[in-house]
C-alpha cells in the first residue's frame, strides 16, 4: 500500500478534479477510501455502469448511491441496455460504451484523471493470458499505472497492491463492498487464471507482483523506443487504412512487424485479444507473396487486400445466409476463410483440431447453427447449448450467425473453428488421422 499511497500524493495536487469508475466490489471501494483518506482537497467524481447482466446489478448500484451519499460524494450512474430486443452487447463493445460514458463525465466535470481499479494480480493475469494467446510486445507488457486512452489520462494505482492486500486494507478499515458471484467460477479464463496459477506465483515469490510490474516497465521502455522508429515510417506509409508497400520489404524485419502490429492495433483498438502473430505473419505472408492481387481475411470480418504496392485494410459484410458444405481437403466457406486439411501440425490454438476418424460419423460437414446445437467442449464433461457458448464469448448476432460449425454425419458438433474445440479433439500424444486448419 506504500507504494501506492506514494505515488498518489506525487501525482495529485490539492483542487484536482477526478473521476474514480466504482463498481461497488472491494478493489474499486479500496481505491476509493485510499484516495479519501489522502490529505488533499480533491473533488472525486464517482462513475459507475450498471450493465444490467446480472440480477444483483440493482443491489449494488442502491449500496453505491446510498454509499456516495453518506459520504457527500457527486455520483453519476448509467444503465447499459441491450443492444436489441434479442442481442447482447459483445465485449469490444461494452468496453467502447465503458469509455464513451468515462470520456463524457471526465468532459462534463473537466477532470484530469480517470482512476480504475486494476490491481498487481490483474497485472500478472493479463500478462500471463497475453503471453498464453500470443500479441505483441505492447500487449506482453500488460498495462501501466498512467497511459492515454482515447484523450483520457488513465491512472491504476492499485497496480503496487495484490488482491491479498486490498483484502487486508478493507478489512482492518471496516471498508464496505460487494461481491460479483461470477468472479468466483472458473467458467471465465482469467478466473482460472486466478484461482489456479497465481496461488503457485505467490506460493514461490509473495512480492511476484512487483517482479511483472517490473517486467512491465521494462518491455515499454523498448516499446516506446522502438515505436518512435516505427511512427516516422508509419506517417511516411500508412493513411486512410492503407499501407504504402513500396520499399517496403526493404526496412528491418522488426520494423515490418511492427508496421503491421501498429495497424492491427489501429483496426483492433479496442479487441486485441482477437489477434496474436499469427495474423502479423499472415499479413507479412500476403506482402511477399508474388501475386500481384490478393486477399485474406482476418477475425472479426476484417478483410485485407492487396493491390500491387497498397494494402487496404476494411470491414466486409458477410452474409448470414445458411448453408451446410461436404468438408473436402480445402473447403472454401462463404466468409472467405478456409478449411484445409494438413499433414503435421504441433499447435494447439483453437484454429487446429485433430481428430480420430474412427470415432466419428463420416463424411464430415461444415454448417451454420441450428435450432437445439449443443456441444461438449473440450475438458468438461457435460454438454453446453451453442447460444450459451457464443454468449459467453461475447460474440455479436451476426457473429453467431456466421459461425462455421463442424460437424460429422450423426451431427456431433466437433469445433467451432477458432473458438472451441470439443471433446473430440485429440492432444499430439492420442491417436489421430485428421488435421484441420481454420485458416
Amino acid at each position: 500500500m506504500h507504494n501506492t499511497v506514494a505515488y498518489l500524493n506525487k501525482l495529485l495536487k490539492d483542487n484536482d478534479t477526478i473521476v474514480l469508475g466504482l463498481s461497488g466490489g472491494p478493489d474499486s471501494m479500496c481505491l476509493l477510501n485510499i484516495i479519501l483518506s489522502l490529505n488533499k482537497k480533491l473533488k472525486v467524481i464517482c462513475a459507475h455502469i450498471n450493465h444490467g447482466l446480472r440480477k444483483e446489478s440493482l443491489k449494488e448500484q442502491e449500496f453505491i448511491t446510498e454509499y456516495c451519499q453518506s459520504k457527500n460524494l457527486i455520483l453519476e450512474t448509467t444503465t447499459f441496455s441491450k443492444k436489441s430486443k434479442d442481442e447482447d452487447y459483445n465485449e469490444q463493445e461494452l468496453r467502447e460504451k465503458r469509455y464513451n460514458y468515462f470520456a463524457e463525465i471526465i468532459s462534463k466535470y473537466h477532470a484530469k484523471y480517470l482512476f480504475t481499479a486494476h490491481h498487481g494480480d490483474d497485472l500478472i493475469e493479463t500478462i500471463l493470458m497475453r503471453i498464453s494467446r500470443g500479441s505483441n510486445l505492447r500487449g506482453y507488457s500488460g498495462f501501466q499505472v498512467k497511459s492515454n486512452k482515447r484523450n483520457l489520462t488513465v491512472i491504476k494505482p492499485l497496480i503496487y497492491m495484490t488482491k491479498d492486500e486490498i483484502a487486508n486494507y478493507n478489512q482492518e478499515n471496516n471498508i464496505p463492498y460487494v461481491i460479483d458471484q461470477t468472479n468466483l467460477e472458473d467458467n471465465h479464463t482469467r478466473n482460472r487464471y486466478r484461482h489456479k496459477i497465481l496461488p503457485f506465483l505467490k506460493e514461490e515469490n509473495p512480492d511476484i507482483h512487483l517482479k511483472y510490474i517490473k517486467y512491465s516497465n521494462e518491455l515499454d521502455k523498448y516499446v516506446t523506443y522502438v515505436d518512435k522508429q516505427v511512427q516516422k515510417e508509419i506517417k511516411k506509409r500508412y493513411q486512410n487504412k492503407v499501407l504504402n508497400l513500396k520499399g517496403f520489404t526493404k526496412l528491418d524485419n522488426l520494423i515490418q512487424t511492427k508496421i503491421i502490429e501498429y495497424i492491427l492495433d489501429d483496426n483492433y483498438y479496442h479487441n486485441l485479444y482477437l489477434v496474436s502473430d499469427i495474423h502479423v505473419n499472415i499479413i507479412l505472408d500476403l506482402i511477399n507473396n508474388q501475386k500481384p492481387n490478393i486477399k485474406t481475411y482476418l477475425p472479426d470480418n476484417l478483410l485485407v487486400i492487396k493491390s500491387y504496392d497498397s494494402l487496404l485494410f476494411t470491414k466486409e459484410k458477410i452474409s448470414n445466409e445458411k448453408y451446410k458444405l461436404e468438408l473436402q481437403d480445402d473447403t472454401i466457406l462463404p466468409n472467405g476463410r478456409h478449411i484445409t486439411k494438413i499433414k503435421d501440425n504441433a499447435k494447439n490454438t483453437n484454429y487446429y483440431i485433430k481428430l480420430n476418424s474412427k470415432e466419428l460419423s463420416l463424411p464430415l460437414y461444415i454448417r451454420t447453427r441450428e435450432n437445439g446445437d449443443k456441444m461438449i467442449i473440450k475438458n468438461m464433461n457435460t454438454a453446453k447449448k451453442l447460444k450459451d457458448i457464443f454468449i459467453d464469448s461475447k460474440l455479436s448476432k451476426e457473429e453467431r450467425d456466421t459461425m462455421p460449425i463442424l460437424v460429422d454425419s450423426d451431427n456431433n458438433i466437433l469445433w467451432l473453428p477458432g473458438l472451441k474445440k470439443s471433446k473430440f479433439d485429440k492432444s499430439n500424444n492420442e491417436i489421430y488421422d485428421i488435421i484441420l486448419w481454420y485458416n
